[in-house]
């Protein structure tokens, strides 16, 4: 569970982030999944986004996926979602959170 300094923390890095998760209309799949579970170890922060075929919520896909990941929801926006999960690798990890 993120504290609010922490999810602060997290929307200003995810600020810049390009989309690198795109939600179609097939909505939440295991290819979904799949591919979310390699982007949050490669990145930590995933920066993702419903499209406009896709008759889901970015909300109701951002909870979908945190279930599926293990991730924590950062922020919902219009159309766009960021998780937070942070890598097992302890080498890999990026992102150091405020206490």
């Amino acid at each position: 569970m993120l504290t609010t300094k922490q999810r602060a923390q997290l929307r200003k890095l995810a600020n810049p982030l390009a989309v690198t998760l795109h939600i179609g209309k097939e909505g939440v799949t295991e290819a979904v999944e799949r591919q979310l579970d390699q982007l949050l170890e490669a990145h930590e922060l995933v920066k993702g986004k419903v499209l406009e075929n896709a008759m889901l919520t970015p909300k109701t896909v951002s909870e979908s996926l945190c279930e599926a990941s293990g991730a924590d929801a950062v922020q919902c926006i219009g159309t766009k979602f960021v998780l937070y999960r942070q890598s097992s690798n302890k080498d890999k990890r990026k992102i150091v959170l405020v206490k």
